[in-house]
């Protein structure tokens, strides 16, 4: 199934290209006529309109990315800093339970327990704001990420005016796409593009 599909999609992806071909050349190929090779080497010098992005080569030079990304590790640090100073508490009222305990310190049984039960009601309040902070940060990335994607998408929009682009690809890695010719990446010309209007927030 997997690989009917890879087949299918090679087929429309050079279906697209022939017709993108046809249409920007204004010719009609016929492999039979005489000026099927001339078209064919014509078609070599052809440049579709369609370029690509290596978003994992722009993202960590793009100012406004860079910006937002910093916001996001300073918060995460806080809380993590703050759950810190929590836990040393907790740990600092766990020995001082355990050396009373063995000191036979505690007035009676009753308040013996009671302060073991503030120590779980503690340690399990510590665990949930943990699980909470780790939520908060997940939420926060995902702004951050939607932020950035919806800002690029605009900017491409008035990059690419008046229209040079039919298509503008994402690419990370070999993610979608695994050749394709340089003279079809505009990562720089978008990085350049990106950060001239970028303007820090104060």
């Amino acid at each position: 199934m997997k690989n009917s599909n890879y087949i299918i999609n090679g087929i429309l992806i050079v279906a697209v290209i022939v017709l993108f071909i046809l249409h920007f050349t204004g010719k009609k190929v016929n492999v039979n006529s005489p000026g099927a090779t001339a078209l064919v080497s014509d078609s070599a010098n052809f440049h579709l309109p369609i370029a690509y992005v290596r978003t994992d080569s722009l993202l960590p030079k793009y100012k406004y990315f860079n910006e937002l990304n910093e916001s996001l590790i300073k918060k995460a640090e806080d809380k993590k800093l703050d759950l810190n100073k929590k836990a040393d508490k907790f740990s600092k009222d766990v020995a001082d339970y355990q050396q009373k305990s063995q000191m036979n310190a505690f007035i009676s049984q009753e308040r013996q327990a009671q302060e073991q039960d503030r120590l779980l009601r503690q340690k399990q309040d510590l665990d949930n704001q943990a699980a909470q902070a780790d939520k908060e940060m997940q939420i926060e990335q995902a702004k951050v990420f939607q932020q950035i994607q919806d800002t690029i998408i605009n900017a491409l929009k008035q990059f690419n005016t008046p229209e040079k682009y039919e298509i503008i690809l994402s690419n990370s890695g070999t993610d979608n796409i695994l050749y394709a010719d340089d003279s079809y990446d505009i990562t720089k010309d978008v990085l350049e593009f990106l950060n001239s209007r970028y303007v820090p927030s104060k």
